[in-house]
């Protein structure tokens, strides 16, 4: 795994309490799968960054590095999160 890869993908986690543990960008509540729809649809960083302030423009990266190492089957592991959520092991 690229290092870069490794520290964007600290952005994302998942925790059972929000969202049924679907993996979102860390300190809110959107899930990678809306960023994913939201590029997916056409928009750019800049106009899903410029509707979701709270987002900065490495979590739109972290949301697709997550889906392209989930999409080939790798894991996806974050050490640092804290013990109430849960790893990313996919």
């Amino acid at each position: 795994m690229v290092p870069d890869d490794v520290a964007l993908l600290k952005r994302i986690v998942s925790n059972p309490k929000v969202l049924g543990g679907k993996p979102i960008v860390r300190d809110t509540r959107l899930p990678v799968s809306l960023i994913l729809n939201f590029v997916a649809n056409g928009m750019t960083v800049e106009e899903i960054c410029k509707e979701y302030p709270q987002l900065e423009d490495e979590d739109i990266r972290a949301a697709l590095v997550f889906a392209e190492k989930v999409t080939e089957g790798e894991g996806v592991l974050d050490e640092n999160v804290a013990d109430f959520v849960k790893p990313l092991v996919l």
